[in-house]
């Protein structure tokens, strides 16, 4: 009786095997599982047993039972979730992978700046964006009355602070609480109420930076822009140093950048630091001297990538985005 029940167990494994569609799936039920099925004959034999056999075949046959009624089931579902395919899906196309993301290239542009300036010794420091007057305006040399200081104008909260219009801002912060010698960069985001157009936002993004010692010089600030603009633009790019005003700096200039057929282009803003800014940190103007620069990131890669709209950078719009 025992190669009975091993013999419909093998024969079962083998036709389950086998099936394709619900029509042999139901002709496997009614021959297996039916009344009239080979599991039913098998439990009408226990009737024909000696007592003493009964309990271990009546065993075997409910294990078997189990199984086929599993198996039958598992493989029901499994030709249910293939007849709902597509008639014509094809299992060996590439499969749908979800889009990475990538870094913005503001955030791209102010890092590789950043890194041109770790080389030659810079460290990137960073500071608020809401910030009082003193260190926006009074702390770099532009009081209440300057006309200068209608450049640098910004918006002001109800509370009497404000969205600083430079992150010269960074650079007193860190010279209160740091003595010479320093080298650092502060890149980050500044606000100005300008008319947006093509080429203006009333918030963009800046990285100053600040060289200080006791023996610092106005070659040493030119030696490092030529440096850094080189690595930036390449070796071959023409640079122009030309006589401006800052009120922070003293002498200042502008610093322009040929560019193909149309012409000079002014890049960024430099100059020795004013005495008065020292001053203002507790330094002593006498015994220290130093460079500072400042330059717009969004400048920099709307040239890089020939980008002519500022905003396209905020518009999140993923066509642009992904193309960097």
């Amino acid at each position: 009786m025992s190669e009975t029940i091993d013999q419909v167990e093998e024969q079962a494994k083998l036709k389950l095997d086998t099936l394709r569609t619900p029509e042999e799936l139901a002709s496997f039920r009614i021959a297996y599982l039916g009344k009239k099925g080979k599991l039913a004959a098998l439990m009408e034999k226990i009737k024909t047993l000696p007592i003493e056999e009964k309990r271990e075949f009546g065993g075997r046959v409910n294990q078997l039972k189990n199984y086929l009624e599993k198996s039958f089931e598992a493989k029901s579902e499994l030709l249910h979730r293939v007849q709902k395919k597509p008639e014509f899906f094809d299992e060996t196309l590439p499969a749908i992978y979800p889009r990475l993301g990538r870094l913005h290239p503001i955030t791209q542009t102010i890092r590789e700046i950043s890194q041109i300036f770790e080389r030659l010794g810079f460290d990137v420091v960073d500071g608020p964006e809401i910030e009082t007057e003193y260190y926006n305006f009074t702390a770099l040399n532009i009081p209440l009355d300057h006309p200068s200081r209608d450049a640098f104008d910004t918006f002001y909260t109800e509370g009497g602070q404000l969205l600083r219009s430079q992150t010269s801002t960074v650079q007193i912060r860190v010279m209160q609480t740091k003595k010479p010698p320093l080298r650092i960069i502060a890149p980050g985001r500044v606000y100005r109420p300008d008319t947006v157009d093509a080429s203006h936002s009333f918030m963009f993004h800046q990285i100053e930076g600040l060289m200080v010692d006791d023996k610092t010089t106005f070659s040493d600030l030119k030696g490092v822009l030529h440096l850094f603009l080189r690595e930036l633009f390449g070796s071959e790019v023409k640079i122009r140093f030309r006589p401006h005003f800052f009120p922070f700096t003293e002498p200042s200039v502008e610093v322009d950048l040929r560019w193909g057929s149309r012409g000079w282009l002014e890049i960024l803003g430099a100059g020795s630091v004013d005495p008065n800014v020292f001053d203002a940190v507790g330094y002593n103007s006498k015994q220290v001297q130093g460079f500072a620069f400042g330059l717009g990131v969004e400048r920099i890669a709307m040239l890089r990538h020939g980008i002519e709209d500022i905003r396209l950078f905020y518009e999140n719009d993923i066509r642009f985005l992904r193309q960097f």
